[in-house]
């Protein structure tokens, strides 16, 4: 199973950014995909998932408005679509794929697969 994760760079303050997750040796639909990100001298954090099946999605309440996660199962491919990006919004963004139970949906250790992380810089 490999993820790939791409899309990330540098943008100011207001602008926007689309990051892809590429899956190949697993069937997206199959699997709830999240994003975590994790910036400089933090913890890693929940950023957003759509559950496997259902495709029921969750979004942190830190990007909740300007953050959208999506997936294209004949692609097998997920993005995260990130609006009026800020500063604060700084960090290593990677995608992940599990079987997460509900109540672990948010966490980290719910995902099996992760991808290499792709940066993004947001300049004030």
């Amino acid at each position: 199973v490999q993820l790939q994760a791409s899309g990330g760079g540098l943008v100011q303050a207001g602008e926007s950014l689309r990051l892809s997750c590429a899956a190949s040796g697993l069937t997206f639909s199959m699997y709830s995909m999240g994003w975590f990100r994790q910036a400089p001298g933090k913890e890693r954090e929940f950023v957003a998932s759509i559950r496997g099946g259902g495709g029921s999605k969750f979004i942190a309440d830190s990007v909740k408005g300007r953050f959208a996660i999506s997936r294209d199962t004949a692609k097998n491919t997920g993005t995260l679509q990130m609006n009026d990006l800020k500063p604060e919004d700084t960090a290593v963004y990677y995608c992940a794929a599990g079987r997460p139970i509900l109540s672990n949906i948010r966490q980290a250790d719910g995902y099996s697969y992760w991808g290499q992380g792709t940066l993004v810089t947001v300049s004030s």
